[in-house]
C-alpha cells in the first residue's frame, strides 16, 4: 500500500497538469472573448460562436480520440491531444483574423476534447478501488488551478501586454507532451487484458448499446449534454455577462477570478464525499446546488449577490464536473471504456456547442438573464432525473480483474 501511493500521486500529477493546461486554454479563452469584442468589432452572435466552434473541435476529439485510446492505448493518444492543443494555441496567437481563428479554435477543441476522457480513463484504470472515485475527482480539481491560472493571467497580463501574449505562453505546453511520453505509462489495464483482442470500431460501437449497457450509455449522453451545455453557456460569457451588467472589463475579470477561486474547494469536498456517500447521491447533489446557484446568478443585480451566487455556481458546478468524470469510465468494461466514455463526452459537446450561441442570440434579442439562467437550471435538473431513474451506483466495484499492487 505504501509504495502504491506514491505511484497514484505521481500519475495524479502527471495527468492532472495536463488537465490544468487544457482548463487554462478554456479560462482564458472567455476572457479573450471579452477583448477580443472591441478589437475585432464582434457582434454577441460572432463572440457567441468562438466558444461554439471549441465545443464542436471538442465533441469531433472527444469521439475520435476516444476510440482510438480504445485500438492504440491511452498514453500515446493523451500525448497526440496535447500537442494538437499547444500548437494550435501557439498558432492562434498569429492569427489576424475572425475567420482563421475560428478554424484554430476547432483544432485546439479537438485536442481538448480528447485529452479529458482520455486522460480520466488513463488515470482511473490505475487507481486501486478504494481511491478510484476520489483520485479522479482530484484529478479534475487540476481544472480549477488552470481556470485560476487563466485568471490571474488574464487578469494581470491580457490588459497590459494583450491576448497574444497570453495565448502563446499557453502554446509552451507542447514541450510538457513531450515530457509525458517519458514520464507515463500506459494503462495496467490496458496493456494485460486488450493485447490481441481489442474489438473493431464497429462492434465498440453496437456494444455500447447492448442491454447491459444501454440505461449506463442513455444516462450518460443525457448528463453529459445537459452539464456540458449549461456550463459552456454560462461560464464562457461569464466575463462578457458582467461587462452587459455595467462592470468595467478590468473589473470584470477580478470579479470573475474571486468566483474562480471557489472551484477549488467544491472539487475537494466532493472528492471527500465520493468514496463516502457514492458516485450518484454525490452527482444529484452537486448538479442540483449548481440549478439553484443558475437561477440566483440569473436573479442578482447588486455585487454582493453576484459574487455570492457566482462562487455557489463555481463551487458546485465544478464539483459535479468531478464526479462525472470519476462516474462516466466506471459504466463500462475495458475493452469499450474509452470509446464509450469519450463518445458520452463528444454528445456533451454538441450542448458546448449550443449553449454559447444560445446565449448570444438571446442577449442579441434583448431576453434577461433570468430567462437565459432559468434555462440552464432547467437543463440541469434534468440531467437530475437521469442520474436518478438511469444510473446505477459504481462505488467499490472492481472494473477489471487488474491485479493493483499494494
Amino acid at each position: 500500500m505504501q509504495e502504491e501511493k506514491p505511484k497514484t500521486r505521481r500519475l495524479l500529477v502527471v495527468a492532472g497538469l495536463a488537465w490544468l493546461f487544457d482548463a487554462m486554454d478554456v479560462g482564458m479563452l472567455s476572457f479573450i472573448i471579452a477583448a477580443l469584442k472591441p478589437e475585432w468589432h464582434l457582434s454577441e452572435v460572432q463572440m457567441g460562436w468562438i466558444g461554439s466552434v471549441s465545443s464542436i473541435g471538442m465533441a469531433v476529439g472527444a469521439i475520435l480520440f476516444g476510440i482510438l485510446a480504445d485500438r492504440y492505448g491511452r498514453k500515446d493518444i493523451l500525448i497526440i491531444t496535447l500537442l494538437f492543443f499547444s500548437i494550435g494555441t501557439g498558432l492562434s496567437a498569429l492569427t489576424t483574423g475572425y475567420v482563421m481563428f475560428l478554424v484554430l479554435r476547432f483544432i485546439i477543441g479537438m485536442g481538448l476534447g480528447g485529452e479529458l476522457p482520455v486522460a480520466s480513463t488513463l488515470v482511473s484504470e490505475n487507481v486501486p478501488v478504494e481511491r478510484r472515485g476520489r483520485t479522479v475527482v482530484l484529478l479534475e480539481s487540476f481544472w480549477a488551478g488552470g481556470w485560476l491560472v487563466a485568471a490571474l493571467i488574464s487578469y494581470f497580463v491580457i490588459p497590459t501586454w494583450g491576448w497574444r501574449v497570453a495565448l502563446l505562453g499557453s502554446a509552451l505546453t507542447a514541450f510538457y507532451a513531450l515530457y509525458l511520453r517519458y514520464g507515463l505509462h500506459e494503462s495496467q489495464a490496458y496493456v494485460q487484458q486488450t493485447l490481441g483482442q481489442r474489438p473493431s470500431t464497429k462492434t465498440a460501437l453496437a456494444d455500447l448499446w447492448k442491454p447491459a449497457y444501454f440505461r449506463s450509455t442513455l444516462m450518460l449522453w443525457i448528463v453529459w449534454f445537459m452539464v456540458v451545455f449549461s456550463y459552456y453557456g454560462m461560464f464562457l460569457w461569464l466575463p462578457s455577462v458582467l461587462v452587459l451588467k455595467g462592470y468595467s472589463l478590468i473589473n470584470s475579470f477580478g470579479y470573475t477570478l474571486i468566483m474562480t477561486l471557489a472551484q477549488l474547494p467544491g472539487y475537494f469536498v466532493a472528492a471527500w464525499l465520493v468514496e463516502r456517500l457514492g458516485r450518484k447521491k454525490i452527482l444529484s447533489f452537486f448538479l442540483l446546488g449548481t440549478a439553484v446557484s443558475a437561477l440566483g446568478f440569473g436573479n442578482a443585480t447588486g455585487l454582493p449577490a453576484i459574487l455570492s451566487f457566482g462562487m455557489l455556481l463555481s463551487f458546485f458546478n465544478l464539483g459535479a464536473w468531478g464526479t462525472l468524470y470519476a462516474y462516466s469510465p466506471e459504466q463500462y468494461p475495458l475493452v469499450i471504456r474509452g470509446t464509450g466514455t469519450g463518445i458520452a463526452a463528444g454528445i456533451g459537446r454538441i450542448g458546448g456547442i449550443l449553449g454559447p450561441i444560445m446565449v448570444g442570440s438571446l442577449i442579441a434579442k434583448g431576453v434577461s438573464f433570468t430567462y437565459i439562467f432559468g434555462i440552464f437550471c432547467a437543463a440541469i435538473i434534468i440531467a437530475v432525473i437521469a442520474i436518478i431513474f438511469l444510473g446505477k451506483e459504481t462505488m467499490g466495484q472492481q472494473l477489471d480483474k487488474v491485479v493493483h499492487t499494494k
